[in-house]
């Protein structure tokens, strides 16, 4: 490991003097603009796309959601389902073309909001309305880290780019209580940027479930039944606060920082009803079960840049450090009617702190011939504290600590990583290279059980890009790169955290990351507004971690993780955008997706294997110049899963904006309107069988107003990109 650790300190060293020798032997070029006026580094081959639509590049594509109707009011749950290629569940669990392993960054930065238990409730809480565009790469570089086998979803937050002050009021008001709002600011002058934000939302959901489940009992050779259904209420809020300064030393060196600070907090009452049935059919055990929950996400982070640019276009110096710390509680108090035997009280509490330190450097260079390089390095280091609690008793005055749902796990993992990238026109041929050296170190303490492990890893992850423009329109891609999925902290605690009295959750200290070789082939066709892209996509894993399911006895089961020997998945998508008049235009996406997974292990007497189709439609028609109205609708095929698989679902939305001067607008939207969306998971084993419905009452309708004053100045030069592997971009 030593050695290990001293080629990658030998690989990022070389990388800072590679600094200082370029600029002494950069080529003569005219002085640089100002960092306020300079075009962003971008790792990418050829961009094409307005302002206000899409814009592709070789190794990604960025998609605005200016004209979502649906975002301005809604989450950014709500944002993502009208993305190509994305999908989110019934619980705001997000996929990019089948894979849910898909690491989610604000502004290029991975956040702990999106890491972890609790994301999906994060993205199905946090309000969209600060949210400008939505990167995805699904083959992303080795100038970005190599988490998530699905790739990475970018939410690009609306930047300062006027001078003077502006601000922004938005407020939006739903049926059953619901509203949200914010408002947004700036001041612009001279070398001085301050830009802030403040967002609030509160909503309201019913959601009732219901599972149906049957276990082989090798006693009689029969399945025994049980059903189990509940109904619950919650309501919860959400708050979300960024101060941002950004001031430029002198033509050429710009400095920056921001805070943030990003709260959730839900509350549900439930009620719960079981029965378990014996091999005669006979209820032999039942329970009804009243809880109450409180769950609670807090993220806070504070964030600093250095950024130098110098002689040539796209010739900067990078330095970016953050530090992030994350705080995750559930508690539960419950009351079960035990029928057979005495009554029981309970509580339980499920809790983390998580630390996050990360350190960037990255250096951006052209070359003779229209080449480009780039190097950088990184060093992250993260701790987990995990510390789960349970009691019970006959009343609720005298709960006994449970040693069997109490519980501590300490987690710590460092991340040290050097890259570089080397790209290159050759006539209408653009070829880009790139390698990642990662050296990994794992520590882990099961405290409870005084158990410590660990595990340390090095390892290179290469990518490839190839372009080639068939003329002025059209254009071919293919890409290749390594991607990993390392198990989270949770993943690897053994001890069994407490769900409900028929349901358990576990870790597993022997997984090992899951690795994924990527491949793409792409055409591209733009004339104008109207634009066609169709990717042919496959993908091979090794190691796949994923959810098993065992059955304990008694009805009761175990949900724990594991490494499948392999699998491979791959599909065909299509983009298009056009115009069918004047004033309607249409966006429409669909895959084709194939899975295939080896399950021999989890009894299966050979792979399974199924294909799904799966899609987006959006109609928009400008009615008049005030007048805009929107319909759009997503369907999530079915989808195959190691033990079974998910039936499909969608959701049918409506939207109008009327624009009643240039200052303020009217939005009105109208989410689930045929009451289609739900989530139904079947596991169809040799020993398990089971069919688990949720349902939630996403339909709402929404009312707002939004107000714009401000910022009469001109509008600075966009990047072609918001974001690249170095810090935020200039302007």
């Amino acid at each position: 490991m030593r050695l290990k650790l001293v080629l990658l300190a030998a690989t990022a060293a070389v990388a800072a003097p590679t600094v200082v020798l370029a600029q002494a032997a950069a080529p003569k070029t005219p002085p640089a603009a100002k960092p306020a006026e300079a075009p962003v580094a971008v790792e990418s081959v050829t961009v094409t796309g307005s302002t206000d639509g899409l814009r592709t590049s070789i190794d990604r594509r960025s998609y605005s959601v200016a004209n979502d109707l649906g975002a301005t009011t809604g989450s950014i749950s709500d944002a993502l389902r009208n993305v190509p290629s994305v999908e989110v569940d019934v619980q705001g669990n997000v996929s990019l073309r089948g894979d849910p392993n898909v690491t989610i960054m604000i502004d290029g930065k991975p956040s702990g909001m999106f890491n972890g238990d609790g994301r999906g409730d994060a993205l199905l809480q946090m309000s969209a309305g600060s949210i400008d565009r939505v990167e995805v790469m699904t083959n992303p570089s080795a100038a970005y880290r190599p988490d998530g086998t699905g790739g990475v979803i970018n939410l690009v937050t609306k930047k300062v780019q006027r001078p003077g002050k502006s601000a922004t009021v938005r407020a939006n008001i739903g049926a059953d209580g619901r509203y949200n709002g914010g408002v947004s600011g700036s001041y612009r002058a001279g070398k001085l940027a301050l830009s802030g934000e403040a967002s609030l939302r509160h909503d309201a959901q019913e959601m009732d479930q219901e599972s149906d489940r049957a276990r082989f009992d090798p006693i009689s050779g029969k399945f025994l039944e049980s059903r189990q259904s509940s109904v619950s209420d919650s309501t919860g809020d959400g708050a979300n606060l960024r101060a941002g300064v950004e001031y430029d030393l002198d033509a050429k060196t710009r400095i920056s920082g921001e805070v943030r600070r990003r709260g959730m907090k839900y509350e549900s009452d439930s009620k719960e009803l079981f029965a378990g049935k014996d091999a005669a059919g006979t209820v032999t055990r039942a329970y009804d079960r009243d809880s109450n929950s409180a769950f609670e996400r807090t993220n806070t982070s504070v964030s600093a840049d250095w950024r130098r640019q110098f002689k040539g276009t796209d010739h900067e110096l990078v330095a970016d450090i953050e530090y992030e710390v994350t705080d995750f509680a559930r508690d539960l108090t419950a009351f079960t009617d035990n029928r057979p035997g005495a009554d029981t009280y309970e509580a339980a509490r499920f809790g983390v702190e998580q630390t996050r330190t990360d350190l960037k450097v990255d250096y951006t260079r052209p070359l003779a011939d229209q080449a480009k390089l780039k190097t950088g390095f990184e060093l992250e280091g993260s701790s987990n504290d995990y510390d789960n609690y349970g009691a019970r008793g006959p009343t609720a005055g005298a709960l006994v600590v449970d040693p069997s749902l109490t519980n501590q796990f300490l987690y710590d993992q460092t991340v040290a990583a050097a890259y570089a990238t080397y790209e290159r026109p050759f006539g209408a041929f653009t070829a880009q290279a790139g390698l990642r050296l990662e050296q990994v170190d794992i520590e882990t303490n099961q405290v409870t059980g005084g158990i410590k492990g660990g595990s340390d890893y090095f390892k290179a992850y290469p990518s490839l890009y190839l372009g080639y423009e068939l003329n002025e329109t059209q254009q071919l891609t293919a890409s290749y790169s390594l991607r990993v999925q390392r198990p989270q902290a949770q993943d690897l605690n053994p001890f069994r955290v407490y769900q409900d009295p028929f349901n358990f959750r576990a870790g597993n200290p022997d997984l090992k990351p899951q690795e994924t070789h990527s491949y793409e082939v792409g055409w591209q066709r733009r004339s104008g507004p109207t634009y066609y892209l169709v990717t042919a996509y496959y993908r091979e894993s090794f190691k796949g971690v994923t959810d098993v399911v065992r059955d304990l006895g008694g009805g009761v089961l175990l949900t724990t993780r594991a490494n499948l020997a392999e699998s491979r998945n791959g599909g065909l998508e299509f983009v298009a955008n056009g115009r069918l008049t004047p004033k309607i235009t249409y966006n429409v996406s669909g895959n084709v997706y194939w899975n295939e997974i080896d399950a021999t292990s989890l009894g299966f007497a050979e792979p399974r294997s199924g294909t799904s189709l799966g899609g987006r439609a959006n109609v928009n028609w400008q009615a008049t110049p005030k007048d805009f109205f929107q319909v759009n609708a997503f369907m999530m095929g079915k989808r195959l899963t190691p033990q079974g698989y998910r039936e499909p679902s969608g959701m049918i939305n409506l939207g109008y904006r009327r624009k009643v001067n240039d200052k303020l607008s009217l939005v009105v939207t109208a989410q689930d309107v045929a009451g289609t969306f739900k989530e139904e998971v079947v596991i169809d084993t040799p020993t398990l069988r089971d069919r688990s419905k949720r349902n939630m009452n996403i339909g709402a309708v929404f009312i707002g107003l939004t107000y714009t004053f401000g910022g009469a100045g001109p509008r600075q030069r966009e990047p072609a990109f918001d974001f690249d592997a170095g810090a935020g971009p200039v302007g």
